[in-house]
């Protein structure tokens, strides 16, 4: 019988070249001997110390994408993919790389003035810098043009005032770019962004690692921000204004970026599911063989067959610089809302083993519900994508 993963290694893309390969297995081996061998203590710590972000720096598997010029190793996306397929396949998503390094250092990288990228795409690199990006407020969520944190123009500085809520790293971040409004009047067009290094400033708090359902060991914040003053270079770019203009044009690879960790959780659920089922008995024969379990697998199998497929041309599509939002939003709501599925039939495969801690789907479980609603939620991906009928 071919396995779930056997099947859906052989929808092999072209961008699946040596430098994919060769990162995707240094990663791999990163994620399996470093990370998720202490990643049950991290759970419990609710973060993923320093530390193994410099080594992870250290390794080449932070910021894959930032040009050479800048520290990084002049990659593409495939090799961001990579990384990301690695810690899905290692079942330690709660490290926030992907984040780091596949949203944080491109806003840099897209936009920053020359200056901007010396200063911080080789701390990024390195690991020095952790990166965060603060949209969400306690009032605005998907309605990014609802945000009220201000950064006003002081002489040669901004005052920034505001407060963000359920930010990724949020605790390890000493770099955030934050989502702040210029000119109140003026609407979408008042947004810009602003970077502040959260170690250089004062008037900056970190609130409470915030509680969680799942994803416990990735630092999710509450952060203030108390007339925080930064100056007029750590503007984003050469003018201010372009902040929603610079946050549209990066959700699309944001929204891929879920996707591509919906899917290699899928396969990761499929697998273990796959290895109980064959070994585990009941009334005499082994699960896999009643219909009932064959049947669902099956299932399983077709939907994340077909998924595996779309993603792949969406990666495809992404690197010829052709992923428009509608498509990868598609992408977004079409992966996670598989990824509940299939983490709710496997766990049910496990029976009264899948609901206890100590087994790998039950955190797979409790990870996969936030899949639908960070990154704009799943009913947002349909607004967009309802435009473009």
């Amino acid at each position: 019988m071919t396995t779930p993963q056997e099947v859906l290694n052989s929808l092999t893309p072209t961008w699946h070249d040596e430098d994919y390969a060769m990162v995707r297995e240094m990663a791999g081996r990163f994620m399996e001997t470093e990370i998720a061998p202490k990643y049950e203590q991290y759970e419990k710590d609710e973060i993923v110390p320093r530390s193994q972000w410099e080594m992870a720096g250290a390794n080449g598997l932070l910021c894959a994408s930032v040009p050479e010029e800048f520290g990084g190793a002049g990659g593409t996306y495939a090799q961001e993919a990579a990384i990301i397929e690695a810690i899905a396949h290692n079942g330690v998503d709660g490290f926030g790389i992907a984040l780091h390094s596949g949203i944080v250092a491109p806003y840099i990288t897209e936009f920053g003035t020359e200056e901007q990228k010396k200063r911080w795409l080789p701390r990024l690199v390195s690991g020095e810098l952790i990166g965060a990006i603060a949209m969400t407020e306690p009032g605005a969520g998907s309605d990014l043009q609802g945000v009220k944190t201000s950064a006003v123009k002081d002489g040669n500085q901004y005052r920034i005032n505001g407060s963000k809520t359920f930010i990724t790293n949020g605790q390890n971040a000493n770099l955030v770019i934050v989502v702040a409004k210029t000119d109140t009047s003026a609407g979408a067009k008042g947004t810009s962004l602003m970077v502040v290094e959260t170690d250089e400033v004062e008037g900056f708090e970190r609130g409470r690692n915030l509680d969680k359902i799942g994803f416990k060991a990735n630092d999710t914040s509450e952060l203030f921000f108390n007339d925080v003053k930064v100056p007029t270079a750590n503007l984003l770019g050469y003018e201010e204004g372009k902040g929603f203009y610079q946050l549209m044009n990066q959700l699309p690879q944001e929204r891929l970026i879920i996707a591509n960790q919906a899917m290699g959780s899928i396969e990761l659920a499929l697998t273990l599911t796959l290895e109980y089922v064959k070994e585990r008995k009941a009334f005499g024969k082994a699960i896999l063989d009643f219909q009932n379990t064959q049947f669902k697998l099956a299932e399983l199998k077709s939907e994340a067959t077909m998924a595996k497929a779309f993603v792949n041309q969406c990666v495809e599509q992404h690197l010829k610089g052709e992923l428009d939002t509608a498509t990868a939003s598609m992408a977004k709501y079409l992966l996670t809302d598989l990824q509940g599925k299939v983490m709710d039939e496997c766990l049910q495969l496990f029976g009264g083993y899948g609901f206890m801690n100590e087994y790998p789907i039950a955190r797979l479980f409790r990870d996969a519900r936030v899949q639908r609603i960070y990154g704009g939620t799943n009913e947002i991906m349909k607004v967009l994508i309802s435009r473009t009928l």
